[in-house]
């Protein structure tokens, strides 16, 4: 099969110069004379018949004090996938919206688009806390029928999701945590050899802070305990060497870089709750602990000399394979780039609790994910590297791998949770990559067809379809029965016949 290469697409940045334009109170004659243009000529760049050039753009950024990246058209991407996986749910299916319509009104209305989704967010908590607490009542959680004590069921804004908004609108790279990482090297003349004992003197000698290992029985259930008035940070016995070193350097983001978070936090719009700010500081003292354990020159080193050779990598700096694919995703330093990737983390029942986009992919938000992904088939072969070359049904090709991965266990009564790792690049990159070796890339009917969900996809042959597509109307024939129930089954009967 002979597919032909995609086109770059021009970006409309129409709406985005009329909404400025609007936001100045300013008719198009006005705005054209302050940019030197015909009022014709831009009203050809605001219907988007015409592209923006780049000086345009520069004095649009000039004259109004506008932030370039607010051209970006990366989050406009995102915003239209999230918004056709909203309007996907079936209390919508009567209204007969079609994809256009959807990323028209993105496109003209992004402040718009983006309350939808806040709404829908909104909407499906109150759902969920709706059918949590119907549940609880014909269960009669406190024995007496009643709601259990548990109060009011309030509506969130699911901090984890407004955390991976923060990531992702930053691309996974935060240089203020880089240079402090860089910084707490010198400072505490770590070994590369070995950072742990280094890590430990510094903690000791500049915050005067003593490391403690105890026993599983003295600290149950718990990895990691800061004690701030006598400063005494104390670590499971049952954390391994790596892991420990981890939560060393993790400890150190708040003691050393407590004015960068708040920086990174206290301001940023995706962030609505204290909640989601404190999530968010956690988050990215993981980053800086990440940064600190794999330096971003030596680790862009490694990853390049041995082709991002994840085993390799991890012993190399001594962290597990989840820390390094993170790692990978990081790699985004102006000049010094690594291979874009995108990263997600699943359990066996499917639930998605890390996920990164650097690659250009489309992850749902609000269901479920495509069943036909390796990082699913990962598995059924647990330790084992699988490979996926994934084609999404707008053509553009990925090259995917997934592996599982244990969580450290709590001992022979403890349930070790499993995991799988999904990380992966478009197809372009994938030679780079020492997983493609022996992989026929340019064969593209080994491509695997992967959609973002069910509803989006319009594969209407998938054996594993769930729900019938959002781009087709369900029709069911009763006598005849296709590969799924949301399949058309035409020539079915000829094929028996």
């Amino acid at each position: 099969m002979s597919t032909k290469p995609n086109r770059p697409e021009i970006p409309k940045l129409g709406a985005k110069v009329r909404a400025l334009r609007r936001r100045e109170s300013l008719n198009q004659v006005q705005l054209a004379e302050r940019l030197a243009i015909s009022p014709s000529y831009l009203n050809l760049i605001e219907s988007n018949r015409r592209p923006l050039p780049a000086t345009l753009l520069i004095k649009l950024a000039q004259q109004f004090g506008v932030d370039l990246h607010s051209f970006a058209t990366d989050e406009d991407a995102r915003l239209v996938s999230d918004l056709l996986e909203v309007f996907a749910d079936p209390l919508f299916e009567g209204h007969g919206l079609t994809s256009t319509d959807v990323r028209e009104m993105s496109t003209s209305s992004p402040g718009a688009s983006r309350a939808v989704l806040a709404l829908y967010r909104s909407f499906q908590a109150a759902r969920e806390s709706q059918e949590s607490l119907a549940t609880r009542i014909t269960e009669g959680e406190d024995g007496e029928g009643g709601d259990g004590g548990s109060g009011r069921v309030s509506p969130s804004q699911l901090p984890t999701e407004e955390v991976s908004d923060l990531v992702q609108k930053h691309k996974n790279h935060f240089a203020e945590l880089e240079d402090g990482a860089e910084e707490l090297w010198k400072k505490a003349r770590l070994d590369h050899e070995e950072p742990y004992p280094g890590l430990v003197r510094h903690l000791e000698k500049a915050h005067g802070v003593q490391v403690r290992v105890a026993r599983w029985g003295a600290e149950r259930g718990v990895v990691r305990r800061y004690d701030p008035d006598k400063k005494i940070l104390t670590l499971s016995e049952l954390l391994p060497t790596r892991a420990r070193t981890f939560q060393l350097a993790h400890q150190l983001a708040f003691l050393t870089q407590r004015t960068r978070l708040e920086r990174l936090t206290s301001g940023d719009p995706h962030l609505t709750t204290d909640e989601s700010r404190a999530l968010a500081r956690v988050a990215l003292a993981n980053y800086f602990a990440g940064a600190v354990l794999m330096p971003y020159t030596p680790f862009l080193q490694a990853a390049r000399e041995e082709r991002y050779d994840i085993d390799v990598i991890g012993r190399r700096f001594r962290v597990g394979f989840e820390q390094v694919c993170h790692r990978l995703t990081t790699l985004r330093r102006p000049g010094a780039e690594g291979v874009p990737m995108h990263m997600i983390r699943i359990d066996v029942a499917g639930n998605i609790s890390k996920r990164f986009s650097g690659s250009g992919i489309r992850f749902a938000r609000f269901s479920g994910a495509c069943p036909r992904w390796n990082i699913f088939q990962a598995f059924m072969t647990p330790g084992m590297i699988r490979i996926q070359i994934s084609r999404m049904p707008d053509g553009t090709v990925f090259f995917c791998l997934a592996r599982t991965i244990h969580k450290d266990s709590g001992g022979y009564h403890t349930q070790q949770p499993v995991q799988a790792i999904g990380i992966g690049c478009q197809l372009e990159h994938a030679r780079e990559m020492v997983y493609s070796d022996g992989v026929d890339l340019d064969n593209h009917d080994m491509a695997t067809p992967v959609g973002v969900t069910c509803r989006l996809c319009d594969r209407t042959d998938c054996e594993q379809r769930a729900f019938p597509s959002l781009k087709h109307p369900l029709q069911v024939d009763e006598n005849v029965r296709g590969v799924s129930l949301y399949a058309p089954a035409s020539g079915l009967l000829k094929v028996l016949q």
